[in-house]
């Protein structure tokens, strides 16, 4: 194997120095992930400015012997975009390649370059009074591409669906360094299997995706946010099948919280009020949109009105304008910054079928409490798709060891308290590198095979992302 410094020289020599970035210091933001935990190396991080600058580093490493791990925002949660083999490896950053190619209002639909940045993509669409649903935490530093590449969901997943289901078309280039060209905007093209489909969820281990074409919707101008405080989380299932009867597919995002949760957001933004006085065991964000001739504001208080006289909501608040809708959401966002300010902790990704959720938060809390007493459990999620984010937040004066055990020994416990519900160790994160050991130990041998048939075939020499999601036949 070659030195670090002679694959580095052989990289200039093959691409643009301006692509080739190889100064430790400015290559640290590509190799830590978003929260911190980990910092790793690599030979090189790319930059190319094209489509076709991708397709040249990918031939150049190839000839080389380096793989490729691509890389958006690096906002994800599961280690798919940090590099494990800093030897032989190298980050393909696609933050440079952030055009928007097309907005069609007449076709609903857009082309976008992989690195557009997912709120000012959203703003800038917004301007064509068209709307773009995907809503997530990261969206000021996340890029579409990665969006794509880890079919990631969000707040708006109830209404709009995951990722995929706002995908038309893709641009790949390909491990050999060929460009394949989907970007079509078509709705229905039903000639054989919808190949874009290979790469949506794949964490760059067949492609890296450059380009997608997105489909847009009206833009909804009239929005209702209400936050509502309930008994339990039994309750807020119940509340959740009301809405979804009553307000049909207007219901945008339904986010249930415990009261812990306002502690924590307050923890990391001091300066936000509480906006309901009493204190409940469960609360509920709902949201409701539309556009057109349908009265938002009329149904969310109809609807509250109901469910209010029948006592399945003890009290709520509706946002009388975009800056208290904002304020309500911004404890949902809140607090995750605040569980990482008391430090390293648990976090989990999970889905179960919607009428067990409430059943497994109940379990699953318990199990972590009898096997770490000293731990806090915070559950919240996306209650409409089944989504619970169950984290353990270890005592804050935990060494870094006794913090990672702890951690450990929780994650071991809710697993196997979900193996028990038939549900997902990923709804939404992906597996990247740190869910790989868990997804393998749980992956049904029909499923193994077929995923590594699709890598031997599209990957043979393995260039793409070796290590995230399975540890394939020839990665050691």
């Amino acid at each position: 194997m070659c030195t670090s410094a002679a694959l580095q020289a052989s990289l200039r020599a093959a691409l643009t120095n301006d692509m080739v970035m190889t100064d430790s210091a400015e290559m640290l933001r590509f190799c830590r992930d978003w929260h911190g935990d980990v910092t790793s190396s690599a030979v090189a991080v790319l930059r190319p400015r094209s489509t076709e600058d991708v397709a040249s580093a990918v031939r150049a490493c190839r000839a080389l012997g380096l793989s490729i791990v691509p890389q958006g925002g690096n906002t994800g949660l599961v280690l798919g975009s940090i590099p494990d083999r800093p030897e032989s490896q190298v980050v393909l950053s696609l933050e440079r390649m952030n055009a928007i190619r097309n907005i069609d209002a007449d076709d609903f639909s857009a082309v976008v370059e992989a690195g557009c940045i997912l709120s000012e993509l959203k703003d800038r669409i917004a301007e064509k009074y068209m709307y773009f649903p995907l809503a997530l935490g990261a969206q000021g530093s996340c890029h579409i591409g990665g969006n794509v590449s880890t079919n990631a969901g969000g707040i708006n997943v109830l209404r709009y669906g995951m990722t995929r289901e706002l995908v038309l078309g893709v641009e790949v280039v390909l491990p050999d360094g060929t460009i394949f060209n989907g970007l079509s905007t078509l709705r229905k093209d039903n000639r054989g299997i919808d190949l874009k489909q290979l790469f949506i969820g794949a964490e760059g281990t067949l492609g890296i995706i450059t380009a997608v074409s997105i489909k847009l919707m009206p833009f909804p101008d009239q929005v209702a946010t209400a936050l509502l405080g309930l008994n339990s989380l039994d309750d807020a299932i119940k509340l959740y099948r009301r809405a979804r009867r009553d307000c049909c597919d207007l219901m945008s995002a339904f986010e249930f919280m415990p009261p812990l949760a306002f502690v924590l957001a307050r923890e990391a933004i001091p300066d936000l009020s509480m906006p309901i006085a009493g204190d409940y065991p469960a609360y509920v964000l709902m949201e409701i949109s539309g556009s057109g001739l349908v009265d938002i504001a009329d149904l969310m208080e109809r609807f509250l009105g109901g469910v209010m006289e029948d006592g399945l909501v003890v009290d709520g608040v509706i946002a009388a304008s975009q800056a208290q809708a904002r304020n309500l959401w911004l404890f949902r966002e809140g607090m995750n910054e605040g569980q990482a300010k008391r430090g390293p902790h648990m976090r989990t990704d999970i889905s179960v079928p919607l009428y067990r959720l409430a059943d497994f938060v109940r379990d699953a809390e318990q199990a972590v409490s009898e096997a770490l007493p000293d731990c806090i459990s915070v559950s919240y999620g996306h209650v409409g798709d089944g989504n619970v984010h169950l984290n353990v937040l270890p005592p804050s004066d935990s060494s870094p060891d006794e913090a990672a055990a702890k951690i450990y020994k929780a994650k071991t416990v809710v697993n196997q308290v979900l193996d028990g519900y038939n549900g997902s160790i990923s709804a939404e994160h992906g597996i990247g590198r740190l869910k790989r050991a868990d997804f393998e130990e749980r992956l049904d041998p029909s499923r193994r095979a077929v995923l590594t048939a699709l890598k031997q075939a599209i990957d043979p020499s393995m260039v793409m992302n070796p290590g995230c999601q399975l540890n394939f036949p020839g990665i050691s």
